[in-house]
């Protein structure tokens, strides 16, 4: 709770000792807060949007990889939407929504996060399967039952969310509510359990995963470059494969650096406590954390020559005329 000291402005006067106080935060941290996150939010909105409207629009995009690409562009869309608006406002100015708004808000926002990362999970047991098993990919990974993993994704996001939100609210033994503040109090407990499900498993199931298909990557890799013949066609195809798969094998490696370095320091700041996440360096790290949505279609979509011709088409409105849902985004026509 934050406590009406003397000479405080409160959130409503009117109520006295039962409201809260306005954040203490300076002018210039506020406005630099606001800049921030809003810019994030705006460029996250932007780039998931671009993503969405690619992949849904075009039919030849229709592939179980690019689903997953969309499914995570809509998590992270709702996290640029939903998610920074309302830690704008929340951390730099009174909540005058009411606690119904308030509890609608964390919902929403902690099934995005959620959503989110299942969907990374699934990336990454899809790029496993296509590259330690190409063989068996077409005939096991197939439309149909991506799109149902994509509904198992969302559905058990909502339902943790749900069953976990029940034991979550405003009215704790260690916390008296004030009128003016949207506050998420966990214990300690509930926290370590709700770290443990949403992000220490995941992660770990990602990095696995990632750290098989980096190893998978070099050994075929090594072993072409072993089988080169002295043909020349054949030596420059190989060459070719080579810093193709090694391409693909650092790009994984950056992916997974880039979402520990935006989640990590959240998730632990998240654990210490409401006191520690109302810090400047708690701050820093939801600002970080805000950051994975928006880089997450750069590193998914951006590297892929068909979204710059889907966006292309975007652009000039191309995608408005008839048969345009057919038109050929993967080679130069």
């Amino acid at each position: 709770m934050t406590e009406p000291q003397d000479g405080a402005e409160l959130c409503f006067p009117q109520l006295l000792n039962a409201s809260c106080s306005r954040p203490a935060a300076s002018w210039s941290a506020s406005v630099c807060l606001r800049f921030l996150l809003s810019s994030v939010s705006a460029l996250t909105v932007l780039l998931n949007l671009l993503v969405i409207v690619s992949v849904s629009h075009f039919r030849q995009l229709h592939t179980p990889t690019n689903l997953l690409l969309l499914s995570l562009a809509v998590s992270d869309f709702l996290v640029g939407l939903v998610f920074i608006p309302g830690e704008i406002y929340r951390r730099t100015s009174c909540w005058l929504l009411g606690d119904l708004m308030c509890s609608l808000y964390s919902y929403v926002a902690t099934v995005s996060v959620a959503a989110s990362v299942g969907n990374m999970v699934l990336i990454s047991a899809d790029r496993y399967v296509a590259i330690c098993d190409p063989l068996l990919y077409p005939g096991t990974v197939t439309v149909a039952r991506t799109k149902f993993l994509i509904f198992l994704c969302w559905l058990s996001s909502n339902l943790y969310r749900s069953l976990s939100l029940k034991d979550i609210g405003f009215h704790k033994a260690n916390y008296v509510p004030c009128r003016g503040e949207c506050v998420f109090v966990v214990d300690f407990v509930a926290g370590v359990f709700d770290v443990a499900l949403s992000f220490v498993f995941p992660v770990s199931a990602i990095v696995v995963l990632h750290m098989r298909v980096f190893v998978v990557a070099v050994s075929q890799a090594r072993s072409m470059r072993s089988h080169v013949t002295a043909v020349t066609l054949q030596h420059s195809v190989t060459l070719t494969s080579r810093r193709s798969e090694l391409k693909a094998a650092r790009t994984l490696g950056v992916v997974v650096l880039v979402f520990l370095l935006c989640f990590c320091p959240y998730y632990t700041v998240s654990l210490a406590g409401v006191n520690l996440i109302r810090t400047s360096y708690g701050i820093f790290v939801l600002c970080l954390f805000c950051c994975n949505s928006c880089v997450n279609p750069v590193i998914y979509a951006l590297f892929y020559p068909w979204f710059r011709r889907a966006v292309k088409l975007i652009v000039t409105l191309q995608i408005l005329q008839p048969g345009s849902r057919e038109a050929n985004v993967l080679w130069r026509g």
